[in-house]
């Protein structure tokens, strides 16, 4: 057999693996829910998501008159995009971060989000 042909077969074989092995991974990560966050707007959502949720004054009062839910904004907050020229600052011994999103009624949001080690608090909802 030619150097082409073994090649050619080695080649085949090792896409096929590739194959595999990344199906393998992928259920076997998606099974155990983790999920991979490398760029930087990924894991400042992925650490916000990961802890305990409290509201402002402000927010809470937003919902009573059902502008928005807490549902919409979560799901706002899992799609959002993080303003880092405006965020990652110390504020009130945590710190703040700027999510830009949109709600489900196609109406832009920005969040402004504390992140202290043990908690998140939403402390404002701007609607534009």
């Amino acid at each position: 057999m030619s150097l082409r042909y073994k090649l050619a077969f080695y080649i085949f074989g090792l896409t096929i693996g590739f194959y595999f092995v990344g199906e393998f991974l992928s259920a076997k990560a998606a099974s155990r829910g983790v999920y991979f966050c490398y760029f930087p707007n990924c894991r400042v959502l992925k650490d916000i998501r990961s802890k305990p949720f409290q509201t402002s004054k402000q927010v809470n009062d937003l919902l009573a008159k059902k502008v928005t839910t807490l549902k919409e904004i979560d799901q706002a907050i899992l799609n959002g995009d993080v303003d880092f020229s405006k965020s990652n600052l110390p504020y009130k011994k945590g710190k703040k971060y700027v999510i830009e999103s949109q709600l489900a009624a196609s109406k832009n949001v920005t969040f402004i989000v504390i992140n202290y080690s043990n908690r998140v608090l939403l402390e404002e909802v701007k609607i534009n």
